[in-house]
């Protein structure tokens, strides 16, 4: 990108500039600094970029930057780099004003009055971004994060814009006081080069880092750039031989090429050797050739003509036109061996793909007369920023919605297949349920197995570049809280801790309308009261006494543990009572007779298919047949202890008014985990014994602790097992007693 004029990042009181200062403030100051740039405009948009100028100008008057320029410059440089991107007019007003209404007091509405509600939003966008301060403080950098992703997910020319706007403060950083160099650094290597790297802005990006880096890290930059200089007046015979040689060659094939140079940047020389522990010199591929050709066909013609003249480097070719990276970049990479044994690498690509490589996004506007160009670069900046408002409308917590959308950020890209052979691309270390989630978010949720490459494997099964993916689904699968431990990207995991907590919602809502319903019964009312218009004075007047907004929350309140439903229920009784419904105190006498009672009519019945509004409690661990008692929690739902359990004792003593009749179903759905103790004598293969044992019995083993006691004649082993019932756990038992080397098999005893 060509240089602007050399400005610093905010406004600031300064001493008058001498009279030859002056004059060339005046001029970068002026509408002139921008006029040879906006050739490519209308007459009427050139008037309008004019106006904005205008405004901007008047607005700022008097205001200076620390350096002592007037401060209306620094929106002119900005503007100025919008121009190469060929942004349009709006974006331009919007670059020229983006500080007026922190700045200057002007209003949004004036905006919209002047030049239009599109101009004022990217404004108002912007003014907003730039508000923020990205702390170290995790929460604050997430909140700060998240504002600005939303702001670019609406218009991406609000980020375009800002990030030419920190392109020009990172270039004149050295007017700022050292003490803010190392902030403003790290932020713009964390935050703003790897945004626009996302975008394919991989000019801005390479700019955006080497600064950054020069700023961090001034003593390593400096050292870097001398062992380049010497490294390019060393290799220069060198260099000036290929590039003739590669002339030759194409002019003898009849090909119209453009060859170019291409440096590796100094930040990304810093990162191979840091990340790689090599030396300056182990790094061989500083310097590389690009050769843009006409067609998509040349691209592999050229590639055939390099691999004659050179020998190629075993591993170092890919093919990212047929695989076209995740933001957009096209082009081929072979590495080969050029003269005196030198690895130099080249890139072929069209001047379409080659826009794209260096603009992304930017060359929706660049390059409006390629429709395939436009098409594509518009397609790779909005599915990203789609992405993000999906994750957003799903994801009310700050710091949630960063950790989603860091490790897009990153995307180190594994490419995989559909059965119909579709390229997907991936974060490295995606695994198949990430894969289910990019094609839908239904796909994901009811996913229940999958095949890679026609063989089975598990849902955790990291993809590999190739992988052919097929998931099969069935409806009454659900996404499982297990999946978070292993997912990689961002929308798997915002769409599947949306499900888990819609399912926990709905499950609490359920449970806090059957306990609401039971305490009502006890109080002598058949049935809840409906949701029927003429009911609902009666609900308001209830809420208003409980506080919650809507119906489904108090329901979901009473669920959780956070209302006590025989409380709401006395209440309600009295609003009933108020419109003439009276208690039947045959109803009344009968519940409260049955509610104490092992096996109440109102009882929750359990079958194992509950998940997180209902939880087993660890201290006892029920299983079907065991007396069971339930407690409701302080905002924890409902927890189901055994009836002899010393801490639902102690619960009971204190706040006997949270437990409730439960009960188990007669068809229970799933196995459950219980505690038991085997003493058996020390030796040899009685581990495998005891396993084989339970396994006999079809007990699965959870967890095993075999204690930390010196090698003594017996041992005390504690084993978790899966088991469906009581019944099942006794035939356990049994199968231990009967195994040699075992003296005794218990259940783990309730202590008091």
């Amino acid at each position: 990108m060509s240089a602007a004029t050399p400005v610093t990042t905010k406004l600031g009181t300064s001493p008058t500039p001498g009279q030859g200062q002056a004059a060339a403030n005046a001029a970068a100051a002026s509408f002139a600094a921008l006029t040879d740039r906006l050739e490519y405009m209308s007459a009427p948009d050139i008037d309008m970029v004019r106006k904005a100028y205008r405004f901007a100008d008047d607005a700022h008057l008097g205001q200076m930057r620390k350096n002592g320029e007037p401060y209306i410059t620094h929106p002119i440089a900005v503007a100025a780099l919008c121009t190469e991107w060929k942004l349009d007019a709006q974006a331009l007003c919007a670059a020229l004003m983006h500080d007026c209404m922190e700045d200057c007091g002007v209003t949004k509405i004036e905006l919209i009055e002047k030049f239009g509600a599109p101009v004022a939003e990217l404004v108002d966008g912007l003014t907003k971004l730039d508000k923020l301060e990205f702390n170290t403080r995790e929460e604050n950098q997430a909140e700060s994060f998240r504002k600005m992703l939303l702001a670019m997910a609406r218009d991406v020319r609000v980020i375009l814009i800002k990030l030419a706007d920190r392109t020009h403060n990172m270039r004149t950083m050295g007017d700022m006081p050292r003490s803010k160099w190392e902030r403003i650094s790290s932020e713009t290597l964390e935050i703003y080069a790897p945004i626009a790297h996302r975008l394919g802005l991989n000019q801005i990006y390479r700019e955006l880092q080497d600064l950054s880096f020069r700023h961090l890290m001034p003593w390593r930059y400096a050292v870097l750039t001398k062992a380049v200089s010497r490294a390019r007046n060393r290799r220069r015979d060198l260099i000036q031989k290929v590039q003739s040689e590669l002339e030759t060659v194409f002019a003898q094939a009849g090909m119209q090429v453009r060859i170019s140079g291409r440096e590796k940047t100094l930040y990304s020389i810093y990162r191979k050797m840091a990340d790689k522990h090599l030396s300056f010199a182990q790094v061989t591929d500083i310097y590389g050739f690009r050769v843009i050709v006409p067609e998509v066909l040349d691209c592999y013609t050229a590639l055939g003509l390099l691999h004659q003249l050179y020998k190629p480097v075993p591993g170092k070719f890919k093919d990212h036109i047929a695989i076209g990276k995740v933001n957009g970049y096209q082009s081929l990479h072979t590495t080969l061996v050029g003269p005196s044994g030198v690895n130099v690498e080249f890139q072929m690509r069209t001047e379409a793909m080659h826009l794209v490589a260096e603009s992304g996004v930017a060359a929706h506007w660049l390059y409006k007369t390629n429709k395939s160009v436009n098409a594509q670069s518009e397609r790779l900046g909005t599915q990203w920023l789609q992405s993000l408002l999906d994750i957003q409308s799903e994801t009310r917590d700050a710091a949630e919605f960063w950790d989603h959308v860091k490790v897009d950020l990153f995307p180190d890209a594994v490419y995989v297949f559909t059965p119909k052979s579709q390229i997907m691309a991936l974060p490295r270390g995606a695994t198949v349920v990430d894969f289910a989630y990019a094609i839908h978010s239904r796909v994901g949720d009811h996913a229940m197995a999958a095949k890679i490459n026609g063989d089975q494997v598990p849902l955790r099964t990291e993809l590999k570049n190739g992988d052919v993916v097929e998931i099969i689904t069935a409806p009454v699968s659900a996404p499982n809280p297990a999946w978070l431990g292993f997912v990689r990207t961002g929308r798997a995991r915002s769409k599947i801790r949306h499900h888990l907590k819609t399912m926990a919602q709905t499950e609490s809502t359920q449970l806090g309308e059957k306990l609401l319903s039971q305490a009502l019964r006890a109080e002598g009312i058949d049935k809840l009261p409906g949701n029927e218009p003429a009911l609902q004075p009666l609900w308001d007047k209830l809420l208003r006494f409980t506080g919650n907004r809507h119906q489904q929350d108090l329901l979901m309140d009473i669920g959780l543990g956070k209302r006590i439903a025989s409380i709401v229920a006395k209440r309600l009784v009295v609003l009933l009572g108020e419109q003439g419904q009276k208690p039947d105190a045959l109803l009344m006498t009968r519940e409260r007779f049955t509610a104490h009672e092992t096996v109440s009519q109102g009882a929750i019945t359990l079958d194992g298919s509950e998940n997180a509004s209902v939880t087993y409690a660890r201290c006892c661990h029920p299983i079907p047949g065991d007396e069971i008692v339930g407690y409701l929690g302080r905002g924890e739902g409902l927890a189901v202890h055994r009836s002899q359990c010393a801490n639902a004792r102690k619960l009971q003593q204190k706040d006997s008014e949270r437990f409730i009749g439960v009960e188990w179903s007669d068809e229970i759905v799933r196995n459950f985990e219980t505690a038991i103790e085997v003493s058996v004598v020390n030796g040899k293969g009685v581990l495998a014994r005891v396993a084989g044992a339970m396994a006999a019995a079809e007990a699965d083993i959870v967890h095993v602790d075999m204690g930390q006691e010196t090698a003594q004649d017996t041992a005390e082993l504690r084993f978790m097992i899966s088991v469906r019932d009581q019944q099942h756990l006794d035939g356990v038992l049994r199968q231990l007693k009967r195994t040699p080397s075992v003296i005794k098999a218990e259940r783990q005893t309730l202590r008091n």
